[in-house]
């Protein structure tokens, strides 16, 4: 091992004390949903945008506030409902008499952290002046762009579309979100020990553990993490797995309508490396890769009405893949 792989590993070790700082506080509210947690650290450390779909009722605004509690950042709860407008969201111009001039009034998307709650409840032209954040980071009111302060990412809630009341979300926005994580009911256990927890009406205390400069230091450490070319490789297999071109070489091929677009491969490699960081390696090996890529392409791969006849699932799907590329 290089003095450099080795200084490298010693700089995870200690960065990994205050990682665990930020996962103890949050569970001091929320208990169990260790993915949807890791998930969500996983977009801060990418910036990414994370949307977590779920039946109401299971924590997943206030996971997305909690860990909000826990970095130092500008937080904007927005909830998303049919009469939502865009400038609800962005801001307006409005009319200043003692100048008699124009000027911005600035909405809640000008934060750091945004919980788009119940995303799928607004109309499309909100999700649309949503899109442009998301994508540019930026902000167009009147004939003025602005651009968002870093760091910028949006952690939006979604109720399942067979839900009264929900929008399909587009599939353009869709691909800007960097993992889509299903919360799933918690176990016997975990739903005990949330009344023990959550059963008296308290707001329970978390303290800031990270600030703009930590979030940096931990992409900066992350940037360093190495990744065999053979990784890489086995990155651009699976993606490219889901497209045409391999329609005959696999079965699960008929039920896809369409596939993943490179930026999935782009994300894919990027969630890999800070896997292998929560796991405390300076290197990603193809375990980091299998546990990223059903939150990765889960809403990128786009399925035909035969899937849907035959009850076949994205998260079949990708099993499949997984089970049908080589694993280096």
């Amino acid at each position: 091992m290089s003095t450099t792989d080795h200084e490298l590993e010693e700089t995870i070790a200690r960065m990994k004390e205050p990682l665990s700082l930020c996962l103890d506080q949050i569970s001091k509210r929320i208990v169990g949903q260790k993915g949807m947690i890791e998930g969500i650290l996983m977009g801060v450390l990418a910036s990414g945008h994370v949307l977590l779909e779920g039946v109401p009722g299971l924590a997943k605004t206030l996971v997305v506030k909690t860990v909000a509690d826990v970095i130092d950042a500008r937080f904007k709860r927005i909830q998303f409902t049919p009469d939502l407008l865009p400038a609800d969201l962005i801001g307006t111009m409005i009319y200043k008499q003692q100048t008699g001039e124009f000027i911005p009034r600035k909405g809640p998307i000008f934060a750091n952290i945004i919980l788009a709650d119940e995303i799928n409840r607004a109309p499309a032209k909100v999700q649309s002046a949503l899109l442009e954040a998301m994508q540019e980071k930026q902000v167009t009111i009147g004939d003025t762009t602005f651009p968002l302060e870093e760091p910028f990412f949006v952690l939006a809630t979604q109720n399942p579309i067979e839900q009264e009341g929900t929008y399909p979300l587009p599939e353009a926005q869709l691909d800007r979100f960097l993992l889509k994580i299903n919360v799933t009911y918690p176990a016997f256990e975990e739903e005990v020990k949330i009344l023990q927890l959550m059963g008296i009406e308290s707001d329970i205390p978390v303290e800031k553990i990270l600030d703009k400069d930590g979030i940096r230091n931990f992409k900066n450490v992350i940037n360093g993490i190495a990744i065999d070319e053979r990784i890489c490789e086995y990155i651009v297999a699976l993606v490219s797995a889901s497209r045409e071109k391999n329609r005959a070489r696999a079965n699960f091929i008929r039920f896809i309508e369409y596939g993943a677009s490179p930026r999935a491969s782009l994300y894919l490699f990027r969630c890999s490396k800070i896997r292998a960081f929560f796991e405390g390696r300076a290197f990603v090996i193809p375990e980091d890769v299998k546990a990223c890529a059903p939150m990765v392409l889960r809403h990128r791969i786009i399925l035909n009405y035969e899937a849907e006849s035959e009850g076949i699932t994205t998260d079949d799907v990708i099993s499949d893949i997984l089970n049908f590329v080589h694993v280096p």
